[in-house]
């Protein structure tokens, strides 16, 4: 992203960087944190809110996961590269407007989903897949910028959860609509296209929700510090630390931890697209977003808890996260099994059903779990909030590249049935380990890095010295 300037540079602050004293300056509510974490979540919303909430409805609603989890597969190569390449872009127009270039290609992915699903046609499904891809790794990356830099140090976590809940709600408001138009539809199939039309609409308003948004300069804190995103180097320069930070032995050894939380997506999608009939898809979607939501924005307000030492609130949430990941894998690698050789379409009036619907909700609320934490993990892992801002790339990055290589495997019959099931629970056991070297050391200061304490508050949560 350029040379990021250092926001621990307060305008007319006597707050030390990274303290975790509450301050009250006085702010304008159309210039205030949550006011520009409101606009940043309608913008998630439209776009991969409502892109989560096409693929909620089990392969983008299709009787089929194949076509939908290739074309989600090329999306997510595109964007690898768009989210690296994405500092040029901010260099020449603005944090602000590369959240708008961002929200841009979503549209065109529900309108080949649309007509795909009304016509059979099958090229409007990968282009507009492609242009999603585009557009996509941009946004990504904006918006974690945005969301970690914008709030003042005691609401980091719970901005994040308040943020994210935008993307469910997607979800939520996907199964909802779906489940009113296909309520009598008891069989496996293809959602009703006239679904695809209500999301094109809102994804079209991405946009122009998007300008709503303060520009940094222009937003205010209540800790009366100035929210700096601009790129003061040569881009060049900024990509080069960016790959620098990329081979570092930390970053490293997140990296299956990255892949087994953001894995999982395709694997239970396309499990909610095989076995259940149309309404139970919808009803997967609409209740597993509510729980999600629940569960998310309960782990942002227990990160922002100063009552514990953030070793302790890294080291149990990390733990929570990974038993709960670790049960979830058990209990549908044994379902799908099972599945496998009986080939089910459970109705919510099945038996049976309530076994196999449980599981993906546990799945999709761990996913936000892991999606939360993952922030406050890796922004951790930064020394200063040039630093944040690249970890931050490399994690949308590095998430991509994972759920690229999930939505490919996922769209071969074999690893749609059991194979992403059995692999994600590999991956999630391998990852544990390498992830807690790295965790560990959260919240102890070790002789020679006490001049980098302070800075440590920049991330999504403040480190303490508890």
């Amino acid at each position: 992203m350029g040379e990021i300037a250092d926001s621990s540079i307060e305008s007319g602050s006597d707050l030390p960087a990274g303290s975790t004293e509450k301050r009250d300056f006085p702010t304008k509510w159309y210039r205030s944190t949550f006011y520009n974490m409101t606009i940043l979540g309608l913008c998630n919303l439209s776009a991969p809110g409502i892109w989560g909430a096409m693929n909620s409805l089990g392969a983008g609603g299709q009787a089929s996961p194949g076509l939908v989890n290739a074309a989600n597969a090329l999306t997510f190569c595109l964007m690898v590269l768009s989210c690296y390449f994405s500092s040029v872009l901010v260099k020449y127009i603005g944090i602000k407007g590369a959240l708008i270039f961002g929200t841009i290609g979503y549209a065109p992915y529900a309108a080949g989903l649309y007509t795909n699903n009304r016509f059979g046609t099958t090229w409007l499904t990968l282009f507009g897949a492609a242009l999603c891809g585009i557009s996509a790794g941009v946004f990504w990356m904006a918006e974690a910028a945005i969301a970690i830099s914008y709030p003042e140090p005691w609401n980091k976590g719970k901005a994040l959860g308040y943020w994210l809940t935008y993307r469910l709600t997607g979800q939520i408001l996907g199964g909802a609509i779906n489940l009113g138009l296909n309520a009598d539809r008891d069989q496996a199939g293809k959602v009703s296209y006239t679904v695809y039309l209500v999301f094109i609409g809102l994804q079209v308003a991405g946009p122009f929700v998007a300008l709503l948004l303060n520009r940094p300069k222009k937003a205010q804190r209540k800790d009366g510090r100035e929210v700096k995103l601009e790129i003061l180097r040569d881009p060049w320069f900024e990509m080069r630390e960016t790959a620098r930070l990329f081979v570092t032995k930390k970053f490293l050894l997140t990296v299956l931890w990255i892949g087994q939380a953001v894995f999982a997506e395709a694997v239970f999608f396309t499990y909610l697209a095989l076995y259940f009939s149309v309404r139970a898809r919808a009803l997967g979607s609409f209740v597993s977003g509510l729980v999600a939501v629940t569960f998310g924005n309960l782990l942002g307000w227990y990160l922002d808890s100063t009552s514990l030492s953030l070793k302790r609130r890294a080291r149990s949430a990390f733990f929570f996260t990974a038993i709960l990941q670790g049960i979830c894998w058990t209990w549908v690698t044994v379902n799908v099994t099972h599945f496998r050789k009986t080939l089910p379409t459970y109705d919510w009036s099945s038996p049976g059903f309530g076994n196999a619907f449980a599981v993906f909700v546990l799945l999709t609320a761990s996913f936000q779990i892991n999606y939360l934490f993952l922030y406050f993990f890796i922004t951790h892992l930064a020394k200063d909030e040039p630093q944040i801002i690249r970890y931050a790339a490399l994690l949308r990055g590095t998430e991509s590249a994972w759920q690229a290589v999930s939505y490919g495997i996922t769209s071969v019959t074999v690893f749609a049935q059991v194979g992403g099931v059995y692999w994600n629970f590999a991956l999630w056991g391998v990852a544990v380990w390498p992830a807690w070297l790295v965790l560990r050391e959260f919240g102890t200061v070790k002789e020679g890095d006490k001049a980098d304490e302070a800075h440590q508050g920049a991330g999504v949560i403040v480190q303490d010295a508890k």
